[in-house]
C-alpha cells in the first residue's frame, strides 16, 4: 500500500519539489518488496515453510528524512517483524541473523550501509556489538550483548529540519580498507577498542571517560573522512555541542549527532540555546527498553 511519503500528486509543481528536497525521490514501498524477496530466499533456503495466506504491507514513519536516523531500516526491520508474526516463524529465525535480513534488503536496492544501525533496531534498547572478523567469518554475524539501559546518562539528539548538506559519508574509505591502507585499518580498529571500553565506561559510570571516548570517536572518522566528505553542516553539528564544552558524534554515518552534557540541566540549557542560533533542533533521548520478547529470547539460547 502506498504511504503518503510516496505519492506523487500535489497541488503545484513546487510543493513536489519542497516535498523532493526534504524528502528525497524514493519512499519505502521499494524496501517492503526487497525485504519480502530477502525474507523468502531465507525461509527457502532455510527450509523454513510458509503458508500461502495473503497480507498488504503498508508503512508509516515519523523518524526525520536524511538525518542519519537509519529510517529505511526501521522501516525494513518494522516489516521483518510483521512478516516474523504472519506466517508464524519468529521461532524459526534467530534473532541474530535477523539484522542481517534487514541488511541484506537495502543491499538488493543498492544501499550502502553496516550492520550496527539494523542490530540495534532488532534488538532494541541498549546494545554492545562485536564485529571482530573471527566472529564474522564463524558465525555471520557479530556478538551482540544487550545491556541495561539505566547505565546510560542523559542524552541528546541534534539535527537539521531540512538537511541540505550530507556530505558524501562512505567516500573510498571502505575501499581503502578493503585494499589494506595501514592508517585506515589502524583508526578502524581503535573505533573498535573505543566501543569496548564505551561499555566498561558504562558499566562503571565513569562518564568523564565516556565524554571522550565519544569526542575521540569523531575525531577519528573527522581525521579518515576528511571534511569535504562529512558536510559543513555535519561538522557544525557536532561543533556547537562542543563550543558549550558537551561531549558529541555523529548517530552514524552523519545527518545526525548525540550530545552528553557532564555539567548537567545547565550545560544542556546552554546546548539549546547554541542550537536554536544555528538553525539546529535539539530534543532529549528517550531510550527504550528491548522490546525482545520470550520466543525471541529462546532463540538466543539454542
Amino acid at each position: 500500500v502506498v504511504s503518503p511519503s510516496d505519492r506523487i500528486d500535489s497541488k503545484c509543481v513546487r510543493t513536489q519539489v519542497n516535498r523532493l528536497q526534504s524528502e528525497g525521490y524514493y519512499g519505502g514501498v521499494r524496501l517492503l518488496m526487497a525485504l519480502c524477496k530477502v525474507f523468502h530466499s531465507y525461509c527457502k533456503n532455510n527450509n523454513i515453510d510458509l503458508h500461502r495466506g495473503n497480507f498488504t504491507l503498508s508503512y508509516e514513519t515519523n523518524i526525520p528524512r536524511q538525518t542519519g536516523l537509519s529510517g529505511s531500516s526501521a522501516i525494513v526491520c518494522a516489516a521483518l517483524n510483521c512478516l516474523l508474526d504472519f506466517y508464524n516463524v519468529r521461532h524459526l529465525v534467530k534473532v541474530e541473523v535477523r539484522p542481517n535480513l534487514v541488511l541484506n534488503a537495502e543491499k538488493e536496492l543498492g544501499i550502502v550501509a553496516g550492520l550496527q544501525d539494523r542490530v540495534a533496531q532488532v534488538y532494541g534498547g541498549l546494545v554492545y556489538m562485536d564485529f571482530s572478523k573471527e566472529n564474522m567469518e564463524k558465525l555471520g554475524h557479530g556478538v551482540y550483548i544487550p545491556m541495561d539501559i539505566s547505565l546510560l546518562p542523559p542524552l541528546h539528539l541534534i539535527y537539521a529540519e531540512n538537511p541540505s548538506d550530507s556530505g558524501k559519508v562512505h567516500s573510498t574509505v571502505r575501499q581503502r580498507w578493503l585494499n589494506g591502507d595501514k592508517s585506515i585499518i589502524t583508526s578502524m580498529d581503535e573505533v573498535a577498542n573505543i566501543a569496548l571500553e564505551g561499555r566498561e565506561a558504562l558499566l562503571e559510570k565513569d562518564y568523564a571517560k565516556l565524554s571522550k571516548l565519544m569526542n575521540r570517536n569523531f575525531d577519528l572518522r573527522r581525521s579518515m573522512f576528511g571534511d569535504e566528505c562529512l558536510g559543513d553542516l555535519n561538522i557544525e553539528m557536532v561543533e556547537v555541542a562542543r563550543r558549550v564544552g558537551a561531549a558529541s558524534k555523529f548517530t552514524g554515518s552523519g545527518g545526525a549527532v548525540v550530545a552528553f552534557c557532564p555539567d548537567g540541566p545547565s550545560q544542556a540549557k546552554l546546548l539549546e540555546d547554541e542550537c536554536r542560533k544555528a538553525g539546529f533542533i535539539l530534543k532529549p533521548i528517550h531510550v527504550v527498553p528491548s522490546r525482545l520478547n520470550d520466543v525471541d529470547l529462546n532463540t538466543l539460547k539454542n
